[in-house]
């Protein structure tokens, strides 16, 4: 179809399908309410990136496929921002704020005052310049007045819109780049398999993936980002801080969900206290919040000065820290090899948790904290995730500590260590070592890999001692009666591990790629791998060239999985999962009937046979949009109890309103 396209017809086809998926990651990754399948969406790039290729000329700066560069860049240069970016003075405890708040009513005299609440994001702050709508330059803070332009590292984040969702003449816009604390676990443990040092924090994480001259090394580490705040802006008028926030948003930017206006300190206090004790429950890192005057023109009469607003200031949690004691410290080993120090710790609450161990990562770490079976040690949570321990108290010593020595030989398997030069880890170069088959298999069932409900560690360390399987290709051979031997596996659980086990087979390909435990291979890169090449077979036959030749795939991941397929054991193990039916291909998604194309909904109130997921999720299987804001493109609006303001716009904009009842005559439920 390519080779006769005319070039205007190229032309046509490329701008809506960069429109297209550039709506998708909105809907994705800002609203989090994704309105296509993946399946879908991976044919809309697809697509693309034929059309981009034929015709490279037409590829526009804001396409999709431009998120991820090429090659990596030689250096950062400098950029100064258009408005300088001022750090914030800090709060600590209540008389902190009730001074500022002291501060700010003196200035303003008689003036009412409102204070926007935000949480305060534990990243990297970032500016964002956009021209005519669409982004030209992305830059770290530095010293506030000028900054690093890494444009095509924060590309890569795909809640950053290349292209505003109408254009706005100029645009500076602030924010706070972030790593989950889901993402950053994934990371580290990645790190620590790979022999790497692992990052203190998610904030220097963030940081560090940010300051990468390879792009596709920041795109394997799934950043987000939220933003906060206008810098500069030509075209529009905006009276205040919250009214600039709600711009932001109407525009695509992605805007943290949890901000509160007060009038009063008191009132403000008690929002603080309120995140002071649930703060762990988000799925990423905050270390305090931020308190704002909203109003533009009060914050002008306040000014700033040389290194902060008077306007602004950022309440610091108080640390959660725990002082524990070191009872001892084993190692473990490994799918990979890696030895890895673990501190075994009296227990102790850190954090709205028990913590009974705490990883060292490796001897270099143990030595520089001077850490020894028997010192009391103050431990916290890095990123609120993963038990660490932040230092010694040596006062607290009686002379009965003892240092630690990594081992010579595996603990598991005897064999000599070695350390591979440049790297920080001690490996066990055995294959076959029984520690390393125990941890791939624990990993190759997990839920993120193969997803075989019933087959945690215990039940697989049963297997293993039993002898009744060596690698995780042996699970889709057990037979009932080898089950049945087993203590605590009744009849019943027996039955249903395999029935799990037979279910795992027709899992997606992605799955499969990351259950293998390739080196540096996530799951993300396991969708990614998956989607471009298909099948196991084509896989298998990739070389460097290829697969660096894919956004998000870099030279190390590339030799990686190059090397993982050269070996004769590796190969041996993706035929026995061949033989015993596990699927080796890309299912393409097949499409039913779609009574509901085209049409799009809304949904308000409280829905009695469906959560929203669920309704959304029955809705677009039949070709239907959902949308989260009522307008005139909206064909029905679906109500349940308790239905808010969407109703009454739907009322006024007479767009028709359905019941639960009325919702499943249209689709056809029974």
């Amino acid at each position: 179809m390519v080779d006769i396209m005319e070039r205007k017809e190229a032309q046509s086809r490329i701008r809506e399908l960069t429109e297209l998926i550039n709506e998708h990651n909105y809907y994705y990754y800002v609203l989090d309410a994704p309105r296509i399948s993946d399946a879908e969406y991976d044919s809309l790039v697809g697509e693309l990136q034929v059309l981009e290729t034929a015709f490279p000329e037409l590829a526009a700066p804001e396409s999709p496929t431009q998120r991820v560069g090429g090659k990596p860049v030689e250096g950062f240069t400098t950029v100064a921002h258009l408005v300088p970016m001022l750090s914030l003075s800090n709060a600590f405890n209540e008389q902190d704020l009730r001074d500022f708040d002291r501060r700010v009513q003196n200035s303003l005299g008689n003036q009412a005052v409102k204070y926007i609440v935000e949480l305060k994001i534990d990243g990297l702050a970032i500016s964002l310049l956009y021209e005519n709508g669409v982004l030209v330059r992305g830059a770290t803070r530095g010293d506030g007045g000028v900054g690093e332009d890494i444009s095509q590292n924060l590309k890569t984040i795909k809640s950053i819109p290349l292209k505003l969702r109408r254009p706005i003449e100029l645009l500076e816009v602030r924010g706070e780049a972030y790593m989950p604390k889901k993402e950053f676990a994934r990371l580290n443990e990645e790190r620590e398999e790979a022999g790497e040092a692992t990052f203190a924090n998610p904030r220097n994480a963030a940081a560090g993936s940010l300051r990468q001259l390879d792009s596709r090394i920041t795109a394997s580490r799934q950043l987000d980002a939220f933003l906060y705040g206008i810098g500069q802006i030509a075209g529009e008028q905006v009276a205040g801080h919250f009214e600039g926030l709600t711009l932001l948003k109407e525009l695509g930017f992605k805007i943290n969900p949890n901000i509160k206006a007060f009038s009063s300190i008191d009132d403000v206090i008690v929002y603080l206290q309120e995140w002071t004790e649930k703060r762990h429950t988000l799925p990423y890192e905050i270390d305090g919040m931020v308190i704002k005057i909203n109003s533009y023109n009060q914050q002008t009469e306040l000014g700033a000065t040389s290194k902060s607003p008077r306007w602004a200031i950022a309440y610091k949690f108080p640390a959660e820290e725990a002082v524990t004691v070191v009872r001892d410290i084993f190692v473990r080993v490994g799918r990979t090899g890696v030895l890895t120090p673990t501190a075994f710790l009296q227990p102790v609450k850190v954090a709205g948790s028990t913590i009974s161990n705490a990883t060292l990562h490796n001897e270099d770490i143990i030595r520089e904290k001077d850490i020894r079976i028997g010192d009391h040690v103050v431990i916290h949570k890095a990123g609120d995730v993963i038990p660490e321990i932040v230092r010694i108290l040596p006062e607290k010593r009686t002379g009965v500590e003892s240092l630690f020595t990594m081992p010579g030989e595996c603990p598991s398997c005897g064999t000599g260590v070695i350390k591979v030069e440049g790297e920080v880890a001690v490996r066990c170069p055995n294959d076959k070592c029984p520690g390393r088959a125990l941890e791939g298999i624990i990993h190759f069932v997990s839920r993120d890999a193969m997803d075989i409900e019933g087959l945690g560690p215990s039940v697989v360390t049963a297997l293993v001692q039993a002898g009744l399987i060596q690698n995780a290709a042996d699970l889709y051979y057990l037979k009932f009666d080898d089950l049945i031997k087993l203590e605590r596996m009744g009849k019943k659980s027996s039955e249903n591990l395999l029935k799990a086990i037979e279910k795992s087979k027709s899992n997606s390909l992605a799955q499969l790629i990351f259950a293998l435990g390739i080196r540096l291979v996530g799951a993300r890169a396991g969708k990614v791998l998956a989607a471009h090449f298909g099948s196991m077979d084509s896989l298998q036959s990739a070389d460097v060239d290829q697969l660096t030749s894919i956004p998000e795939i870099g030279p190390k991941m590339a030799d990686s999985i190059v090397g993982f397929f050269k070996d004769p054991y590796n190969l041996g193990f993706i035929d026995k999962l061949r033989s015993a039916g596990v699927n080796m291909v890309q299912e393409k998604e097949e499409i039913g009937e779609q009574p509901l194309e085209g049409k799009q909904f809304v949904l308000t109130g409280a829905l009695s046979k469906y959560t929203r997921k669920e309704a959304q999720e029955l809705i677009e299987k039949l070709g239907g949009k959902v949308s989260s804001s009522v307008s005139k493109k909206t064909d029905y609006v679906l109500a349940g109890e308790d239905a808010g303001s969407k109703l009454d716009k739907a009322q006024a904009l007479g767009i028709m309103v359905i019941s639960e009842e009325e919702f499943e005559e249209l689709v056809g439920s029974e």
